[in-house]
């Protein structure tokens, strides 16, 4: 069996590759883990997709569980460790050595202006995630508001996201999205 048709290979190569490029935590990898799970893996459809991302937004624990759960649909529980050892281990050591690196330049000014460059990029990866999900999950005209709208509230309210959560969950149990 070559490793290409190896899940757990698969599953090890792709996060331990994304895991590099997360410049912002595993949400701001959204984009690429869906594009590779659903459009060049086939591992599920972007309804599951947008299903697990929710799954792993609604549990307790990091961001970075929606891998744990790609995994898990893929290979059972080897793959669900498989992915998250993938996504983690060597994004912690790279931030290993990196820190050492720049604890020794504390009086340099690139440190900062490095950190500056990177809050950007950070947050153009995380809007491409939630326009990806969106995508995924707003299917109708109704979905699609209710996506804006919830996003408003929560933006410019102190409301605590779970309810707008269960105020979507008992619309869509109702049948009316």
């Amino acid at each position: 069996m070559s490793g290409d048709d190896n899940p757990l290979f698969q599953l090890f190569w792709t996060f331990a590759l994304i895991s590099l490029f997360a410049v912002g935590g595993a949400v701001a990898a959204i984009p690429e883990l869906q594009r590779v799970a659903v459009e060049a893996r086939h591992w599920m459809t972007d309804k599951q997709f947008a299903d697990l991302f929710a799954l792993s937004q609604l549990s307790p624990g990091p961001n970075v569980l929606i891998v744990t759960l790609i995994g898990y649909s893929v290979a059972g529980v080897a793959g669900a460790a498989v992915a998250t050892i993938a996504m983690c281990g060597p994004t912690a050591v790279l931030s290993y050595f990196v820190s050492r690196w720049l604890s020794n330049a504390r009086d340099a000014r690139w440190p900062a202006i490095l950190q500056a460059t990177l809050v950007p990029l950070s947050i153009g990866l995380m809007a491409a995630s939630a326009w990806i999900l969106g995508q995924a999950s707003d299917q109708t005209w109704r979905a699609f508001t209710l996506t804006v709208l919830a996003a408003v509230v929560a933006s410019m309210t102190r409301l605590n996201p779970l309810w707008l959560l269960a105020a979507g969950g008992c619309l869509g149990f109702a049948g009316l999205l």
